[in-house]
């Protein structure tokens, strides 16, 4: 009787683990991990960071067009929140159980990851990092903007704006995000070179939602009396913490009248562009992130050599630019057609 009640056991837990991947495939052609060579299709796990914010949208739009164009199947699953770091490991350990072909995955935290890849690649699963680099070097790739470099095009952007000359702010996303620690040190390190140009505030952070970094937002213009003069330039490393900053600066009356560079492209923010109340947005290319980072999964999997380290570019988009259309595509880009 007990082996038998081990054996039903067991089959209940494959049926609830089967119903987990059903439940949060959003693309595919065939059904099973699949391994390079076999009968089976390739079955690839795309984690990112949150869900809700647009630049995510964009890198699942993408994802699912690799995956079309390559015959294998996409499932996209990951935490409502860009703070969830505890239902982000979960997500992998459960597509590692599942026994996907690999995983490709955005870390919150550039640590807090690192036993749940080991483990993946442990179990046989390969994994990409995207977005965001992870400390270590058990994944096989890494396909991200160089985010240094495009912080540092923010800083020298900031420069012009500014004349050489004024007093700047930069609201943090948040601790452990490695992809958005090396734009606000990339953007730092630009600034060095106009020294009449005063970092104000650098050690505030907005945290993962627009509300949170709206609430920074608004407490660092008071206390740094912006109204007054005592803020000129402000910059924001990420979609959720320049929405923000705008939300803010439309409140206390000083959106248009303090230079603001940001980060991403959602609807309200290239409104905002367009209206003159941000001057510039730094522009990742999410849509072929999400689709470079799948190829290069796959391009794995079958046994192919991939590059460690894959550059998807960044360029700073204004009111001037952005009605040319290779701009326009990465300021609004058509997602209906894929998701």
């Amino acid at each position: 009787m007990q082996t038998r009640r081990n054996f039903v056991s067991l089959v209940a837990a494959g049926a609830l683990l089967a119903g987990s991947a059903g439940a949060c495939k959003t693309e595919g052609s065939g059904s099973g991990s699949g391994v390079a060579g076999g009968t089976k299709t390739l079955k690839i796990a795309v984690i990112p960071k949150g869900t809700t914010h647009e630049f995510w949208k964009t890198v699942h739009a993408g994802a699912v067009k690799a995956g079309k164009e390559l015959g294998v199947e996409i499932v996209w699953k990951g935490p409502l929140k860009e703070d969830d770091l505890k239902q982000q490991i979960e997500v992998v350990q459960s597509f590692v159980a599942q026994g996907v072909s690999g995983i490709v995955l955005a870390p919150l935290n550039d640590k807090g990851l690192v036993p749940s890849v080991k483990d993946a690649v442990d179990a046989k699963v390969p994994v990409v990092i995207f977005d965001s680099d992870l400390q270590g070097d058990a994944y096989a790739s890494f396909v991200a903007t160089d985010n240094l470099a495009a912080g540092k095009l923010a800083g020298e952007r900031m420069g012009k704006l500014l004349d050489k000359k004024g007093k700047v702010v930069v609201l943090r996303y948040q601790e452990g995000s490695a992809s958005t620690a090396l734009r606000e040190k990339g953007f730092l390190e630009a600034l060095k070179a106009f020294p009449e140009i005063q970092i104000v505030s650098e050690n505030q952070y907005g945290g993962a939602t627009t509300e949170s970094a709206f609430a920074a937002a608004e407490n660092l213009l008071v206390s740094l009396k912006a109204a007054e003069g005592g803020v000129n330039g402000a910059f924001c490393p990420n979609e959720s913490t320049t929405f923000g900053m705008l939300l803010a600066l439309e409140k206390a009356g000083l959106a248009g009248k303090i230079k603001f560079l940001g980060f991403d492209a959602s609807d309200k923010l290239v409104d905002a562009l367009g209206a003159g109340k941000i001057d510039g947005l730094v522009l990742q290319d999410p849509f072929r992130m999400g689709e470079l980072a799948v190829q290069t999964m796959v391009k794995h999997l079958r046994g192919e050599k991939v590059e460690r380290r894959i550059d998807t570019g960044a360029r700073v988009v204004d009111k001037e630019n952005m009605g040319q259309p290779e701009v326009k595509e990465l300021l609004k880009p058509d997602l209906k057609k894929w998701l």
